[in-house]
């Protein structure tokens, strides 16, 4: 008997009654050239979106993933690894149009979910060339800083963390 593809339930404050089937192994099977450096139990950790992110919605994600996590009930610079802001508020994101549905928290969630195996065809490909296209911040770090400095562009240093590429170069 073949065995069935475990589906997540999604109830939190963004989205209710939605729900994704796993179709691949966590962490595994990734698009060609999508090679993100951290996963998102290490981006959590280290410190991003400002300890904010993930609050409301942590039960669709495993319990590991928020051990020590960096969190904060309101938004504090102090949890992100850098310690400066680094982001768009989500109104932004949503008046830009940068919101891919069925994501309404943006790439890092789409990231959670497709590191735990969600695979969405369209989705999928338009979240990996934003994400491809973000390395551009990395080379305007390698162009403009000492190999290392970690003080040199923190800012930048810290949307390459949240965006899962290496941020200690």
């Amino acid at each position: 008997m073949a065995k069935t593809a475990p589906v997540i339930h999604v109830h939190d404050k963004m989205q209710q009654g939605y729900s994704y089937q796993l179709t691949a192994p966590t962490g595994k099977n990734f698009a060609p050239g999508f090679t993100p450096h951290f996963t998102p139990q290490q981006m959590l950790k280290l410190g991003v979106f400002e300890g904010k992110y993930c609050n409301d919605c942590q039960n669709e994600f495993p319990k590991s993933w928020f051990t020590h996590a960096k969190t904060s009930a309101v938004a504090s610079v102090s949890c992100n690894f850098f310690k400066v802001k680094s982001r768009q508020p989500l109104s932004t994101w949503q008046n830009n149009g940068w919101i891919i549905e069925p994501d309404p928290r943006g790439w890092f969630q789409w990231y959670c979910r497709y590191y735990l195996g969600r695979r969405l065809p369209g989705v999928d490909d338009k979240q990996i060339a934003r994400w491809k296209s973000f390395a551009r911040h990395a080379g305007q770090i390698r162009a403009n800083c000492a190999a290392g400095d970690l003080t040199c562009r923190p800012r930048q240093r810290q949307a390459l963390l949240q965006w899962s590429y290496d941020c200690f170069i």
